[in-house]
């Protein structure tokens, strides 16, 4: 039909749907499952149980297991070699017998014959640089891994144990029952490698001018696997992308260096007056008390004289964390040392920096404002920070997190100065890998399978607190509107999103099975968490969801499915088919304007609607008092209408109305001259709010946000009609692009004319 009636009786309806239902039965299409995009995601989460509930908060029977370990660590300088023995002691609090007992080994990734370095695909460059091509077909392959010396109970007697890889299962004499304990020694060492050649997540820099290294260590020791109610034992092998799954426990950690260097760790030195000397303890007690820059407790003259000194002698450094679950640590006689103070709600924290002079000027301005920062930032939208401390470290192309400690790369050239990209990315990485303290340090999500819940979520809250620092310190982004966050904005994800299928992978993947791990599993999850909180639900909604969940799952695990609910369950917002667009599949965002269409009031039926009553003989007196509206410029266009004015449209109505509105309805009701069928349509997969910008003839203009349910019914396209008493002239679909549309081309009415790229290069050269 070329015309649409307002308020036809239920008699013209049944008439319509009847016929319908007599053409449809001739060719009558199959049935098929629930496609609609708004169907509950009932067949994608676990039933709820009483370890988890419907909810997403924990159960009344959520347990985890506890490891508490004591570890003695030596590093060799000389030999860049690690020593180690550790007893763990391990709490069963599940209701299951445990027959072994698995741990992690992840410095086997880096045995000679590691099967990570089969398990991709390689083909032969046309031309490579020359160290890529060494390290490739001739250099020898570095000799890593664990050497275990040995593993004994408490007695002291030798356990029976297999290594599989990176994984080590240890046979234990009879089971451990639900509620007790076991404790057992292990005895190891290996080779560090140099990270800055394999991209080690841990290991040393060398530096041929001085001949120091400079360590940042991690996944040095034994660590137990974690085992829950969600899969049992989690021994999923580490190839290299997976990170790691951990459970709580307690640490007491002595580390034997030599004697000049300085080392920070993991939890809260023991014995500072045995390692600081008295001027270190001086400047310490003074940073304790400085909240608004930091206090060198190092300085760089004095690194640099100690990087001459390469003293035979060793010293002890003595630590203990508390609830931690990783541990990490690093030290060289190159550092450079600086802290100060963040007030918490209740407590201080240090934020911590430690650098070589290499970093600077760069690390001494804004390594430890943006750990101050990033400490403030997270704790408002989250929980305050609990530990003791949070340590920046420098080191050459590293991005890697650990309980209270991270490495960070951004280093400026050998004349000290520096790119707004070196600046802003070393303060991006510093905020990032502080930020891993909330997740997953405290909320201890599963890395080795979800790389989304501590990346993306950590990334979102970057780009937060990226936008924060910008306002905090506005001289640190000169020249910059806001800060040039590099993720987290929705236009910022598109060319992602509109990329080649065959190189696309669900959020909801494994890290070891995508193709582009920064944009799946950094990028993608904080963008949609930012249009969630900004687009969707608002912030007053999804923060308070999104601390909900935070403090529900701090210091526990949570899964996918317990971050989804809990965000549904505190904002009352119905979020399946946001999860599922987003997160379950490969879908992208495109919404536009397909057409719109003019009408006018007729003063009868028009000729369409006259041809389908005679059809049916329905005369208007079988109607109740009707408006008929005919579309300009179609046949249904009737001659009685053609040359008139929309603005007749209000005086039609108006005498139409006398007879049929009382006076007081009458003065009620709006009198619009202009009636607009606009008709949207979503070659996109995924549904999401119609965000529209209408725009009038006097040049005025209209917002209006259709929530996303405007598509459940019809996955293809909708219709909305205005009726205006102005004139209109635009319509811009996502004007502000909220919303990661891949294409804005069909996003307008009229339809923007779009430049070719040789025209937007030719404009370019003639600007300059």
């Amino acid at each position: 039909m070329k015309t649409i009636s307002l308020g036809l009786t239920s008699l013209l309806f049944l008439f319509i749907g009847t016929a319908l239902a007599q053409n449809n039965n001739e060719n009558r299409e199959p049935g098929h499952y629930n496609q609609n995009k708004f169907k509950q995601l009932y067949e994608e989460f676990a039933t709820p149980n009483t370890y988890r509930s419907a909810s997403g908060a924990p159960g009344p029977d959520y347990y985890q297991q506890q490891a508490d370990y004591v570890m003695d660590i030596e590093l060799d300088d000389k030999n860049a070699r690690m020593y180690g023995e550790e007893t763990i002691t391990y709490t069963n609090n599940s209701p299951d017998d445990l027959e072994y007992l698995w741990l992690q080994v992840d410095q086997n990734v880096r045995t000679k014959d590691t099967k990570s370095a089969l398990r991709n695909e390689t083909k032969i460059a046309q031309a490579e640089r020359v160290q890529d091509f060494v390290k490739k077909y001739i250099s020898e392959p570095f000799d890593g891994g664990f050497n275990i010396e040995f593993v004994k109970d408490a007695n002291g007697k030798p356990l029976s144990y297999t290594i599989n890889q990176t994984m080590m299962r240890i046979d234990i004499p009879e089971p451990l029952k639900s509620k007790e304990q076991i404790s057992f020694s292990i005895k190891w060492n290996f080779n560090i490698p140099d990270h800055t050649v394999n991209r080690a997540r841990s290991g040393y820099e060398y530096f041929p001018k001085d001949g120091n290294r400079a360590y940042v260590i991690a996944q040095f020791f034994p660590r137990m696997a974690v085992y829950s109610d969600v899969e049992g034992w989690q021994n999923h092998q580490f190839w290299g992308s997976g990170e790691f799954a951990l459970p709580f426990g307690d640490y007491e950690v002595n580390i034997t260096v030599p004697a000049d260097h300085v080392l920070d760790a993991t939890g809260t030195l023991q014995n500072r007056k045995e390692v600081f000397s008295r001027e270190m303890l001086r400047r310490y007690d003074q940073a304790k008390k400085s909240y608004d820059k930091p206090v060198l407790i190092v300085t760089q003259e004095e690194a640099e004289a100690a990087e001459k000194g390469f003293s035979q002698k060793k010293k002890t450094w003595r630590f203990k964390a508390k609830n931690v679950r990783d541990y990490g640590f690093a030290t060289s006689r190159k550092f450079i040392w600086d802290m100060q103070a963040v007030k918490m709600s209740n407590k201080d924290v240090m934020a911590v920096s430690l650098y070589p002079k290499e970093g600077n000027p760069l690390w001494e301005e804004y390594s430890t404002k943006a750990v101050a920062h990033t400490l403030t930032s997270y704790s408002e939208h989250t929980f305050d920070y609990p530990y003791p401390k949070a340590i920046s470290v420098h080191a050459k192309n590293q991005g890697m997190e650990y309980p209270m400690i991270c490495w960070n790369y951004g280093r400026p050239n050998t004349d000290g100065s520096y790119s707004d990209k070196v600046k802003f990315g070393m303060i991006s990485v510093i905020i990032h890998e502080v930020g891993h303290n909330f997740f997953p340090m405290i909320v201890n999500s599963d890395e080795r399978q979800w790389g989304w819940m501590d990346e993306g979520l950590d990334t979102f809250m970057q780009y937060m607190a990226e936008q924060e620092f910008g306002e905090r310190y506005p001289g640190a982004i000169a020249g910059h509107d806001a800060y040039p966050s590099k993720r987290g904005a929705p236009h910022k994800v598109v060319p992602y999103m509109a990329g080649d299928q065959s190189t696309l992978a669900p959020i909801m993947s494994n890290p070891e099975n995508v193709y582009q791990l920064g944009p799946n599993a950094y990028g993608k999850p904080a963008t949609a968490l930012n249009i969630l909180r900004e687009t969707i639900m608002g912030r007053e909604l999804f923060d308070h969801a999104f601390k909900t969940y935070a403090q529900r799952w701090k210091f526990k695990h949570p899964t996918p499915e317990d971050f989804f609910r809990t965000m549904e369950d505190a904002s009352a917002v119905d979020l399946d088919w946001y999860w599922r667009s987003w997160f379950y599949t490969t879908d992208h965002v495109d919404i536009g304007v397909k057409g719109i269409k003019k009408y006018f009031v007729n003063n009868g039926p028009t000729k369409v609607m006259r041809e389908y009553m005679a059809e049916r003989n329905i005369t208007e007196a079988d109607l109740l008092p009707q408006v008929f509206l005919a579309e300009e410029d179609s046949d249904d266009f009737d001659d009685n209408l053609k040359g008139r004015e929309a603005s007749q449209n209000s005086t039609f109505l108006k005498e139409f109305m006398m007879d049929k509105m009382s006076a007081e309805e009458r003065a009620s009701v709006s009198e619009p001259k202009y009636f607009y069928e606009i008709t949207f349509d979503k070659p996109g997969g995924i549904p999401m709010p119609l965000i529209v910008e209408y725009t009038y003839a006097d040049g005025t203009k209209e917002n209006i946000t259709y929530p996303p349910e405007i598509w459940r019914k019809n996955d293809d396209e909708v219709s909305r009609v205005i009726a205006s008493d102005k004139e209109l002239v635009g319509v811009v679909v996502d004007p502000k692009m909220e919303t990661a549309d891949i294409d804005i081309t069909n996003n307008s009415w009229p339809q923007k004319e779009e430049k070719s790229d040789f025209e937007k290069f030719k404009k370019n050269i003639k600007g300059k």
